[in-house]
This record gives C-alpha cells, sequence and structure tokens, in this order.
C-alpha cells in the first residue's frame, strides 16, 4: 500500500499534469492560419503554450510572451521575456509596450494568437495615461493584501491598464484574433483571466471605485481620474478557446483516487479567503473521515 503522502502527491502532480500546454494544447489547437501570425500572451504557462504552439504549427511565428522568472521555455521565434509577478515591475512594461507595437498597424490578412494563463495581469502591465508604475504596484500590493476576490482585483486591473479589458485586441484591428487560455478562474471567465486583454470589458468604472472604497484601498486624483474617464472598448469577436481548467485537474486528480481505490469528493471551484477556506474544508475532510 502507498503511504498517504506518496499518494498525496502523486494527486497533485496529476492535477498539474492536467493543465500543462503539452498534455492540453493539441486537442483543442486550431489550424495555423494562413498568412503573417504574431504569437503574444502573459502568464506563467505562455512559454510552455508558445513552445507547443511552434512545436504543431512550425515557423515563421513572430511575437513575444511574459512570464514570472522562472518560467521560461526554450522558443525558436517567439521571445519569452520575464517579469515580476504579483506585483508588476518595469520589464513587464517595457514587454507589454513592445507586444501592444508588435499587434499595432496589422491589416485583414494578418492573425493574432494571445497566449494566455493565470498570473497573466501582473505579468501584462501597461499603466493608463496618467497613472504611474509606481501606483500600480502599491494599488496591486494593497489589493492583494485585502482579501478582495480575483474578479474585484481584476476589474481594478483593466481601468487602470492600457492594454486589458480587450485594448490589445483593439490594437490588433482589423486582423484576426485567436485567444488560447488556461485558465485559473474561478467559473472560467474569459474577460477574467490575465484581466481579458483580448475580451471585452463588461464592468464599469463605478464598480471599480465601489471595489477600492470598499477595501479601503488609497487612491491619487490622477488615477481615480484615469479610472473614471475609462470606457470599454468596441472590439470584433474574436475565436476564444479554453485549453484547461481548474475543473480539468480536478477531475484527473479524481480518476486517479478512484484508481487507488480513494472516494473523491470534488468541492469545485472555492472563492474566498484562502485561510477561512482552509479551516472550513479541513473541518469538512475530518467529518467525511468520521463518516458523518
Amino acid at each position: 500500500m502507498l503511504a498517504p503522502r506518496h499518494v498525496l502527491r502523486e494527486l497533485f502532480d496529476t492535477a498539474v499534469a492536467a493543465a500543462r500546454p503539452a498534455n492540453c494544447m493539441h486537442t483543442w489547437l486550431p489550424e495555423k492560419p494562413a498568412g503573417r501570425v504574431i504569437v503574444v500572451g502573459a502568464g506563467k504557462a505562455a512559454a510552455s503554450m508558445a513552445h507547443e504552439l511552434e512545436k504543431h504549427w512550425g515557423g515563421p511565428l513572430s511575437g513575444q510572451v511574459i512570464v514570472p522568472h522562472g518560467h521560461g521555455a526554450e522558443c525558436r521565434w517567439i521571445e519569452v521575456i520575464e517579469a515580476s509577478h504579483p506585483v508588476p515591475d518595469a520589464s513587464g512594461v517595457v514587454a507589454a509596450t513592445e507586444i501592444l507595437r508588435s499587434v499595432s498597424n496589422l491589416g485583414a490578412d494578418d492573425t493574432v494568437v494571445c497566449l494566455i494563463s493565470g498570473g497573466g495581469s501582473s505579468l501584462l502591465c501597461l499603466p493608463a495615461d496618467g497613472v504611474t508604475l509606481a501606483e500600480k504596484q502599491a494599488i496591486t500590493s494593497q489589493l492583494l493584501r485585502s482579501g478582495a476576490a480575483i474578479h474585484e482585483i481584476n476589474c481594478v486591473r483593466k481601468k487602470l491598464s492600457a492594454i486589458k479589458g480587450g485594448k490589445l485586441a483593439a490594437a490588433a484591428a482589423p486582423a484576426s484574433v485567436i485567444t488560447l487560455i488556461i485558465s485559473d478562474v474561478p467559473g472560467n471567465d474569459i474577460s477574467m483571466v490575465a484581466s481579458g486583454p483580448t475580451v471585452a470589458d463588461a464592468s464599469s468604472a463605478s464598480e471599480a471605485l465601489n471595489i477600492l472604497e470598499r477595501y479601503a484601498i488609497s487612491l491619487s486624483d490622477d488615477a481615480r481620474l484615469a479610472i473614471e474617464r475609462s470606457r470599454p472598448v468596441a472590439i470584433a469577436e474574436g475565436e476564444v478557446r479554453i485549453l484547461a481548467s481548474s475543473d480539468d485537474a480536478l477531475l484527473a486528480a479524481a480518476a486517479l483516487a478512484i484508481k487507488r481505490g480513494i472516494t473523491p469528493y470534488l468541492l469545485g471551484d472555492l472563492r474566498g479567503d484562502a485561510r477561512v477556506l482552509a479551516l472550513e474544508h479541513a473541518e469538512l475532510a475530518l467529518q467525511v473521515a468520521a463518516g458523518n
């Protein structure tokens, strides 16, 4: 019989493997578009996604993806840039600026492929006019410490950004846009993964300001004005594919648990303060173990 620690590690590794680009991209990857293809993206898995894209499509390709330090992968045509996560830094700003430049001035025969995964919001950092990087760093840090939900944090991020909330797709027009997502957001809201750089933003400025007020986040007059002036951008409907999500990871782990003779209880997407959730579900686990 396997030791409990070994089984838990095996379940964890199986869950993670289910969402790895090497195991999920080939299933949902479309045919390579004709014409020029520009690949951009951000997130912990963005470089691995770019590597798989190159392997299946071949060249020529161009573009850049941003990953946290230590999450790079070898790519032939697509540049991999490392930046800070979860609080953005100057490297992320430089990389996001280059990404926005690379998708601008394209034609209708061109295609932009956007590779998105968890962590993309902090990496794809391009402050809106009037907002400094220092203030974005401060606001992000305060939100992360406040216990705000990821949907709330990303709502604010979109209002303070020149690239999130569909603005990347708007810059790419009239080129076609294909977005490939590995989702870490509860409910798999595509407008929230990496703050939806290629997806229309349905939230309002007042929502963002209410979130900041709810969590007592300090805000300069310039940043407040930037949020108040923010408007949804009009973008053409592009192709969006979710390649993997937390559901896939949970199902893979559950299947292995059954194979090992263990009855799994899938709790699904968990939302809220991780410290509270840990206590609640530890109590639930004890009740299940006791047969209650």
